[in-house]
Parts: structure tokens; C-alpha cells; sequence
């Protein structure tokens, strides 16, 4: 039985990744430094439901989960150099899983040495322990801001994103040479995946759905930026969590130009606009409320769309969910969550 460690755990996308890869037969080790970007709370709730329970929880101790017998989750900040090596040398792990990262575009404006902090030293750091100590294969986060304002649609994984417009994309992207650099001097395979708008049960509170949706039960207007007019490559979580899956079993292998190197778009392969997905949300909320019309914001992009044929190819990555489908199970949870 191979063991896995998937970092960012009680993140979102970390959160039903390890459900998942538990159902898989895998040992899992979780990591997560529980950082308070945003509601400590729902990062509590999700360990929970994978038996992770909050008053175990210390910094540098494992916790054994109460229904997961495969399953041990550790308080630990991917920065922390010495602890992390102590994991890896205490536990041997095959395949790494790197969710870690300081999120979000915007606040990469306000507080950018938290992205220089958790997206280029921690994620160094993953790259070192890997080396050290013989990781079978390491899959990384990337994200779909790399492309910047490509004008060039779908975005393709041969397109250039040498000009990032946010520094969380500039941080993603610095992340994506480091690996290649890593894979190339020491044979490390690498795996990176342009994550594309991501969405779903248990999404961070600051994210569009969730603000949306709290705005429309509470019959608050809605922020829509630059009149609606945004369009992005929604993808529903399962897809996501699928897509990861499929590549453990796909580690890079050798050619001339990219040793144990490989990237990939992954996303729905759709773009929808912002204005369509709101009043989809609102139709599956039973209810409308406001529009408030503002500006682009700086950082943002306006267009995301995701050519997965590469993925596809290799691994048969194919997202199932549609918009339609997706919001109303984000919605069924959002109601029973957010029931107060």
C-alpha cells in the first residue's frame, strides 16, 4: 500500500481529495498549517468529516482518524524546513500531493509576502524533501491565472504565460520552473496541474459561489464585476479530484526537452459567463436578489477556458458535471451548512 501525502488538507480541494484517494486503498498522511485566511471553522469541519478531530489537533502532532484507519493528519506549515524533513524521514512517502499555497488574487495586492512565504519557499522545500528522500512522484498546484490575459482561446499548456498580472499567478508560474529545474538537475518526476475555477461542496467562504449564494439568501445585492461580462471555466469538484487521481498513476517519463516533467490544464473545458452562472445560482436558490455592477478589479482576468485534450490523452480525464448540475449540489450543501 503506497502512501500519499497531500498537503493543504483541510483546504478545499485537499478536503475531497483525501476522502477520495482514502476510498482508494491509499495510507494517506494530511498536512495542513490551518492558516486563518479565512473562516477557521469550515477547515475544523471538513477534518471532521474525515474523523480529524478539532481538540487533537496541535501543531507537529499526528492525529489517527476516527473512521479512516489509512488516515493521519498533522498541523504543520510547509515553511517549517526542519519538521518537514523529520516527516519525511519518519514516514516514507511514495507520492506527494502539494494543494498547499496562500489562495486568492486579490489579496495577493494587500499582503504579498504571504504568496513569497507558502507559494515559493514552502513549495521549495516540498521540492528538496522530495529529493532527499526518493519521492516516487510529486503533483503540484498550479492555476489557470498563469495565462494572464491570453487572448488566444482555449488556453493551451504550449500557450506563453510570461506575463502573469497578479503575483499569486507569478508565484504559480515561478512554482512551475522550479519543478522543471528540480526534475531536470536531480530526476524527480513533476506533475503540474493548471487548476481552472473550481467549485462545489465545502468551497472557501470567500469564493464567488459561496459569496454569491450568502448574498442571495440573505438578499444582499451582489458584487458582478465588469458587468457580468467575465467569463470562466467553472469546474465542479469531483472532476477536479479525478483528474488528480488519474495522473498518480501517469509520473512523467524522459525526453529530451523535459526529463520527469509534464503540466497540465485541468478544467470542464467550457467557459461560461459570470452573469449566466449568477442567475443559474439564483434559479437553484429559488430566489434573486440585486446586482451591483463594478469595475474590473485589478488582477482579475477576464476569460478562462481550459483545453484538457492533453490530459485527456493520456490519462482519459474527462469531466462529467455541468454548470446546472454542479450549482444545485452546491447548493443542497450550502443550504444545510449555512442553515442559521
Amino acid at each position: 500500500m503506497k502512501t500519499i501525502l497531500v498537503t493543504g488538507a483541510a483546504g478545499f480541494i485537499g478536503f475531497h481529495l483525501v476522502e477520495a484517494i482514502l476510498k482508494k486503498g491509499y495510507r494517506v498522511v494530511g498536512l495542513d498549517n490551518m492558516s486563518d485566511y479565512y473562516d477557521l471553522n469550515i477547515k475544523f469541519d471538513r477534518l471532521s468529516e474525515s474523523g480529524i478531530l478539532k481538540k487533537r489537533v496541535r501543531y507537529n502532532v499526528k492525529v489517527q482518524s476516527t473512521s479512516h484507519s489509512n488516515y493521519i493528519f498533522l498541523k504543520l506549515d510547509i515553511t517549517d524546513l526542519p519538521k518537514l524533513e523529520h516527516l519525511f524521514v519518519k514516514k516514507k512517502i511514495d507520492i506527494v500531493i502539494n494543494l498547499a499555497a496562500q489562495a486568492g488574487v486579490r489579496y495577493s495586492l494587500k499582503n504579498p509576502h504571504a504568496y513569497v512565504q507558502s507559494n515559493l519557499v514552502g513549495f521549495v522545500n516540498i521540492l528538496e524533501c522530495c529529493r532527499l528522500h526518493n519521492v516516487g512522484h510529486l503533483i503540484y498546484a498550479s492555476s489557470s491565472s498563469v495565462y494572464g490575459n491570453n487572448k488566444k482561446v482555449p488556453f493551451s499548456e504550449e500557450d506563453c504565460v510570461d506575463f502573469p498580472i497578479s503575483l499569486y499567478a507569478a508565484t504559480k508560474k515561478a512554482d512551475e520552473l522550479m519543478a522543471h529545474a528540480y526534475s531536470h538537475l536531480y530526476n524527480l518526476p513533476t506533475t503540474g496541474l493548471r487548476f481552472f475555477t473550481v467549485y462545489g461542496p465545502w468551497g472557501r467562504p470567500d469564493m464567488a459561489p459561496t459569496l454569491f449564494a450568502t448574498a442571495i439568501k440573505n438578499q444582499l445585492p451582489i458584487n458582478v464585476f465588469n458587468k457580468g461580462k467575465l467569463e470562466r471555466d467553472f469546474t465542479y469538484i469531483d472532476d477536479i479530484v479525478e483528474g488528480i487521481i488519474k495522473t498518480i498513476n501517469f509520473p512523467p517519463k524522459d525526453n529530451f526537452m523535459h526529463p520527469r516533467y509534464q503540466l497540465f490544464n485541468i478544467g470542464n473545458s467550457q467557459k461560461v459567463k459570470l452573469i449566466d452562472f449568477i442567475n443559474t445560482l439564483e434559479e437553484a436558490m429559488g430566489k434573486t436578489t440585486a446586482k451591483l455592477q463594478l469595475p474590473m478589479q485589478a488582477g482579475d482576468v477576464k476569460c478562462t477556458w481550459a483545453d484538457t485534450e492533453k490530459l485527456m490523452q493520456l490519462t482519459g480525464y474527462n469531466p462529467k458535471i455541468e454548470i446546472r448540475e454542479g450549482l444545485a449540489k452546491f447548493v443542497k450543501w450550502f443550504m444545510k451548512y449555512y442553515k442559521n
